[in-house]
């Protein structure tokens, strides 16, 4: 289900606009919230601009969504199943990540299940959000090689590790090694 750049763009911008307007929040709202600028939210949502992971990460904090959410289609799931072939897919336009929504969209959980494709000598930062303090996350790696760079530590993990987290802290996510990395983060909203 991956889109061409621009109808990803689109989508992204028509579906924030949506959930800022069913929030009820202003675009100033929703940059206070993000801290995010009210200019490059109307961007996204005109499709002028490719938000990065980092960027949309922060959109979906000041919405009260993870990332999963936002990409999640608006009708409920009619199915506890989701195949392969139906699993959302973003490619995030900094650094060419892969991320495959893995949990079925609509359901009642407050986890969800992210499979993330990750190139070589990539990274990906995003600062400390008060607001995420409520959520946490495994980081489970299949293959390649994966530091997380935490305020106190960093952890690099091999294949088979996992990493328990509180995503409120700044973090990033860095391969570095000359292979691809692929692993699962799973996200729980609440403790």
């Amino acid at each position: 289900m991956e889109n061409s750049d621009s109808e990803l763009e689109i989508a992204i911008g028509e579906r924030l606009k949506s959930l800022r307007a069913s929030s009820g929040l202003t675009l100033d709202q929703l940059a206070d919230r993000s801290g995010v600028s009210r200019a490059m939210i109307s961007r996204i949502e005109r499709a002028e601009a490719s938000p990065t992971a980092a960027l949309l990460a922060r959109l979906c904090e000041g919405l009260g969504l993870t990332l999963s959410a936002f990409f999640a289609p608006e009708e409920p799931s009619s199915s506890p199943l989701s195949r392969r072939t139906e699993q959302r897919l973003w490619r995030d336009p900094t650094t060419g990540y892969l991320r495959r929504s893995v949990s079925p969209p609509g359901m009642p959980s407050p986890v969800d299940i992210v499979e993330i494709e990750f190139p070589a000598g990539a990274r990906v930062s995003f600062p400390p959000r008060e607001e995420s303090r409520i959520m946490t996350q495994h980081v489970w790696l299949f293959e390649g090689v994966l530091d997380m760079v935490l305020p106190d530590a960093t952890h690099r993990l091999q294949p088979g590790d996992c990493l328990f987290m509180d995503i409120g802290d700044a973090f990033d996510f860095y391969n570095p090694s000359e292979k691809p990395a692929r692993y699962a983060v799973i996200l729980n909203r609440g403790r």
